[in-house]
């Protein structure tokens, strides 16, 4: 039994994969996953878990170059915006429409769908390289 990390099995797989510039998406409850695209549902209620729990574990598994949000979550949702501007402050980070997200999501290789119930708590880590 793995004894710390990322104990999720789905997840910690898609993390192993992970090449540079590949894109992982942390989705609330309501984003819809394109066809085709792995979904690990990690939703148990609403709020739980939360986007901001999952995003920090997430990105804590892996060397994050670059963030995706769209551009409403900051008038929308400040205090996940605030979230990502804080948590990444030392990474890149794109705003987008919501329309543009929702189509960067067929590049991912998975969205990982929370239980949060908050509007445009969504993102996309772009994988970078430890070297």
């Amino acid at each position: 039994m793995k004894k710390h990390g990322m104990l999720n099995s789905h997840i910690a797989k898609v993390l192993a994969d992970l090449g540079h510039t590949d894109l992982i998406a942390i989705a609330d409850a309501g984003l819809p996953v394109p066809d085709g695209v792995p979904k690990i549902d990690l939703s148990l209620t609403a709020g739980v878990p939360a986007f901001r729990d999952v995003t920090g574990l997430v990105a804590g598994e892996m060397a994050v170059e670059k963030v995706i949000a769209a551009s409403e979550i900051k008038d929308a949702n400040p205090e996940n915006a605030s979230f990502i501007e804080s948590h990444f402050s030392a990474q890149t980070i794109e705003y987008i429409s919501h329309e543009e997200f929702k189509r960067l999501t067929q590049k991912a290789k998975a969205v990982i769908r929370t239980g949060e119930m908050t509007p445009y708590a969504n993102c996309i880590l772009q994988a970078g390289v430890i070297f």
